[in-house]
């Protein structure tokens, strides 16, 4: 089976393919010779269009390439299941997320997964899952291009602990969300985290975005 990869920018997407999408007409191909994420961030984030595509021969290697000359953070965090089904979500930065933090020096990646759900939500996680995925997104720091790589979990809380949400953090609310009533999530938040939430089949009707 063919992969693809998408890194995000915002609200656009740069989708790493071995084959020409379905809708290509709606993407702007991007040559993958001459590809530079530091160099085309701030026109991608200008340009009007907000899906890009690159064929490459094996999309798996390409990647690694892309990482290789850049600088790259790794995060990891979870998607939270309890006994009652609901999912766990946090608002920052004006936008409904899913808990996720920097992997600490040496920190195994499922280590970080949980620290960080546990620290930003202030619950202790009971059971730790499957792999979900892993999402990339460009963004600036110090004045920098930096490509961040989350690895995402399936998580699982048993109990009757109090959602705190980790203000020092930016977080100004933690909240369970039924599957049928993520809607406000949909409608507000990052493309990398409905990502996760396609990946889960929490999303029936895919966002254009991921269609590909």
């Amino acid at each position: 089976m063919a992969q693809k990869y998408r890194i995000y920018i915002n609200e656009k997407v740069i989708l790493l393919t071995e084959s020409e999408p379905k809708k290509a007409d709606s993407y702007e191909r991007i040559d993958a010779q001459m590809f530079d994420l530091k160099i085309i961030y701030t026109w991608i984030l200008a340009h009007r269009n907000n899906n890009f595509y690159i064929i490459c021969n094996d999309a798996k290697v390409y990647i690694k390439n892309i990482i290789a000359n850049i600088t790259l953070i790794e995060a990891a965090g979870g998607l939270v299941k309890n006994n009652k089904g609901e999912y766990l979500f946090i608002y920052r930065n004006d936008k409904w997320d899913l808990p996720k933090g920097k992997i600490e020096k040496d920190e195994k990646t499922r280590v970080a997964a949980v620290r960080e759900v546990e620290e930003e939500c202030g619950i202790k996680v009971t059971k730790l899952g499957d792999k979900i995925c892993k999402t990339y997104h460009a963004y600036i720091s110090r004045g920098e291009v930096v490509l961040k790589k989350t690895h995402w979990y399936a998580m699982y809380f048993k109990g009757k602990s109090k959602l705190t949400p980790q203000l020092d953090e930016g977080i100004t609310d933690v909240r369970w969300f039924k599957p049928n009533h993520i809607d406000a999530i949909i409608q507000n938040t990052f493309p990398s985290i409905l990502d996760v939430l396609v990946t889960e089949d929490l999303i029936k009707d895919k966002p254009a975005l991921l269609s590909e």
